[in-house]
């Protein structure tokens, strides 16, 4: 039993129960050699990345639903060139049966190659319901985005909430990783006194090295200071080294109150390592089952 309080054990286990994954249109072959480690109905989000095509996303969501998995496609808003492009992919979901749920992002390209600025765009359009989608995930950013003020932050995840509401759509937020658990409570307390009651999956990193995982924290802007990294478990002394979110999910059990944060569970960023993580989870949740 790793030293730690049996009340923070219990929470943590309960966190792990419906825990969601991330994976690449390339990943495939890594869910399919990681299939047996993955409870089944685990949703698995599927991204929608610059080097990706229609047809890799498309084969990707059909994967997850093929082994048993539910699968949550990533639309992102500025790489849709056009209407067209939006509703052929959103048809296309539908007709493979996997349209149920999604993920809106704006994306990472700075000028949106088509009509749509941001997630919002994409939801207020209506067109999401019309293909048969039920529940829409939204991002969430604890530690702030590098490229956006905070105002308008809270000011999109509002809108969203409204949006998806309006359109009596189930919904979700789904953080960024960080390494840090503090402002992820802090930014919790703060939605719920928004008014936003949208159940929250909180981002963490799955095992990974600790290059690699410096390195995703860098391109996304999430902090990484000297005493953030010894927080979490990351060696900056041992860049060779393996760290798992061990801690981070000790310190969010033990600082949870779901009267003041609400409902959240874990969405984990694979990093591509599907086995790796799903196998950390499993070894965690028998360890610290009480």
């Amino acid at each position: 039993m790793n030293p730690f309080s049996t009340a923070s054990a219990a929470v943590s286990t309960s966190l792990l129960e419906d825990f969601s994954l991330e994976m690449t249109g390339k990943d495939v072959p890594k869910l399919e050699e990681a299939r047996d480690s993955i409870p089944q109905g685990t949703r698995i989000n599927v991204t929608f990345l610059g080097n990706e095509n229609l047809a890799m996303r498309l084969e990707a969501s059909r994967a997850v639903k093929r082994l048993g998995f539910v699968p949550v496609p990533h639309i992102s808003a500025r790489r849709l060139g056009s209407q067209g492009e939006f509703e052929e992919f959103l048809a296309a979901l539908r007709a493979d049966g996997t349209a149920a749920n999604v993920f809106t992002v704006g994306g990472d390209p700075t000028r949106p190659e088509g009509p749509y600025e941001d997630s919002l765009a994409l939801i207020e359009t209506g067109l999401l319901r019309e293909y048969g989608v039920r529940h829409v995930s939204i991002s969430g950013y604890p530690e702030g985005h590098p490229d956006i003020a905070g105002d308008a932050l809270w000011s999109a995840l509002r809108e969203k909430n409204a949006s998806i509401a309006e359109q009596e759509l189930d919904g979700s937020v789904i953080t960024q990783f960080g390494f840090d658990v503090d402002p992820v409570l802090a930014w919790l307390e703060k939605v719920r006194a928004e008014g936003i009651t949208l159940p929250v999956r909180i981002g963490v990193p799955g095992p990974a090295g600790v290059r690699r995982l410096m390195s995703y924290a860098t391109r996304f802007g999430v902090g990484t200071s000297a005493s953030i990294a010894k927080k979490y478990g990351l060696s900056i002394t041992n860049l060779m080294g393996t760290a798992g979110p061990d801690k981070f999910l000790r310190a969010l059990a033990d600082g949870h109150d779901p009267a003041r944060h609400g409902d959240i569970k874990i969405h984990f960023y694979t990093f591509g390592g599907l086995r790796a993580t799903s196998e950390w989870i499993a070894q965690f949740r028998k360890d610290n089952l009480v």
